[in-house]
């Protein structure tokens, strides 16, 4: 289920669903025209030309949300950046949290949904400002942080099983990851340098998965560091910088261990075995990128997929790979 912007942009919008319509997603393009337009109708190839030009300039520069996650009754959850929906075990599509914008989630384990709201005060003020809320089990929304300007500091929606917080330290040139135990006091996890820390997620077996620019990398309850993947983005990409460094956005793992990252910039996901084999789990259609996903109890695959003009879907995929977008 897709929801249009009106104007120029829902116009742009629109086409680009009619084109997905008309099974354009089967084609291995990937935002290649020369690919896309061999053997279509000189109008189709226009077209085609236009708004792979003005939908997929840019699409590694923008910075969706990755929160999407399950909780124990099969209910779904993911942000737009405007609102957090919930989707039932029937495929019943609401809205959970409406007018809020965050980029991450986190649920505990009593079925809690935490997430943030964060805004610009405008040019005059430049300044952000940012409130931390909580959704109950019960369907009770209140905040956790009151409205506090600047943003969110010495808290995350990375959490273990212990509930203890993760964050990235960007303060210095040499980048680590931090944990906020329990009780409040801090520890730095390893004693490794990382040059831009993009993504962290907590595994079940209690180390750490962060995306180091575009390497994966995990860091076990030993501290010690092991690299899972190297430049999975691009291998001829050597720099970070503002326009690559969201190459690689949401991070996470399946029930037997295997773990996943959404490849944004080749509008792919991409799956490392236990046994150390690199594949390609799902690659999206044409104009869309995964920015974050997850994989339910079932062993479903769910991924959370944005475009150059803001429009956010879901995409389920089953075991029996049949797919389901929301």
């Amino acid at each position: 289920m897709v929801y249009v912007k009106t104007g120029a942009s829902g116009l742009a919008g629109f086409l680009s669903m009619q084109l997905d319509s008309l099974e354009l997603k089967s084609f291995a393009c990937n935002y290649s025209y020369m690919q896309c337009i061999q053997g279509k109708p000189i109008f189709m190839r226009i077209l085609l030309g236009i708004l792979i030009l003005t939908l997929s300039w840019g699409i590694t520069q923008a910075h969706p949300g990755v929160g999407i996650l399950e909780d124990s009754k099969g209910n779904v959850y993911y942000t737009d950046l405007e609102q957090v929906w919930k989707i039932s075990p029937a495929g019943i599509k609401t809205v959970a949290v409406p007018g809020v914008h965050t980029h991450e989630l986190y649920i505990d384990e009593h079925d809690n949904l935490y997430g943030e709201h964060l805004w610009y005060n405008g040019e005059q003020k430049n300044t952000w400002g940012h409130y931390v809320w909580k959704l109950s089990a019960l369907g009770k929304l209140e905040k956790v942080i009151p409205n506090t300007e600047g943003f969110l500091e010495n808290y995350s929606f990375v959490r273990d099983h212990f509930g203890r917080m993760y964050w990235a330290d960007r303060s210095k040139p040499c980048q680590t990851v931090v944990r906020k135990n329990a009780d409040n006091t801090q520890a730095r996890m390893g004693s490794h340098c990382f040059d831009n820390i993009r993504k962290i997620e907590a595994l079940s077996d209690g180390s750490i998965l962060l995306v180091d620019f575009q390497d994966l990398k995990k860091i076990d309850n030993q501290g010690r560091l092991t690299t899972v993947g190297s430049k999975i983005a691009n291998k001829k990409w050597v720099v970070s910088t503002v326009e690559n460094q969201n190459s690689v956005m949401g991070i996470w793992e399946d029930n037997q261990g295997n773990l996943f990252a959404a490849v944004s910039s080749e509008g792919i996901i991409k799956k490392f075995t236990k046994n150390g084999k690199e594949e390609i789990a799902f690659k999206s259609s044409l104009f869309w990128a995964p920015s974050g996903g997850m994989v339910d109890r079932l062993d479903n695959l769910w991924v959370l997929e944005f475009n150059k003009i803001n429009q956010v879907r879901v995409t389920k995929v089953g075991t029996d790979k049949r797919k389901q977008i929301y």
